[in-house]
């Protein structure tokens, strides 16, 4: 009997090595366990200030007053946005508005069955569908009553678009 136990004893120690051996291979010879995404406890706060703000200002042609074009006439023209104004002095022979600002690549846009809808303003962009924005005609001070093709140009005028939230 004596034998019997220490016969077990010695049978129960090896298996305990060969089990103690088995799982430190398993552990060297298995790939490590996939590394689980850590998910943050709350929704991440917007900060108040954006790192990098975009302004309208960065596509613009012109960020100084400026003096364009050739012509007998004089139209004092303004590109108002985010609460910053460039006032340009046009020179020009044209008759109209339109005509006065396109010929010297201050403004663009779409053809409507209104005339132009100017979407571009110094290369400063305002669409309405897109953005929300809008350019507004301003002559002499007053919200224009006509479009920028049927608006005359006359000597010394005064006129400005300003982008507008609808």
């Amino acid at each position: 009997m004596h034998k019997t136990k220490k016969l077990a004893a010695l049978l129960l120690a090896l298996a305990m090595v060969f089990a103690l051996a088995a799982c430190g291979e398993a552990e060297t010879t298995q790939s490590p366990a996939p590394t689980e995404s850590i998910q943050p406890t709350e929704a991440a706060e917007p900060s108040a200030e954006p790192s990098a703000e975009v302004s309208v200002w960065d596509n613009a042609q012109y960020t100084e007053d400026t003096e364009l074009g050739e012509g007998a006439m004089t139209v004092s023209f303004e590109c108002t946005a985010e609460e910053r104004t460039v006032t340009f002095t046009v020179h020009t022979d044209a008759d109209n508005l339109r005509d006065a600002l396109e010929g010297v690549g201050l403004i663009s846009g779409e053809e409507s069955e209104f005339g132009m809808y100017v979407k571009f303003v110094n290369g400063m962009s305002a669409d309405y569908e897109a953005d929300g924005f809008y350019w507004s005609l301003y002559v002499g001070g007053e919200y224009a009553t006509s479009g920028v093709d049927t608006t005359p140009v006359t000597d010394g005028m005064s006129c400005a678009f300003v982008r507008e939230a609808a």
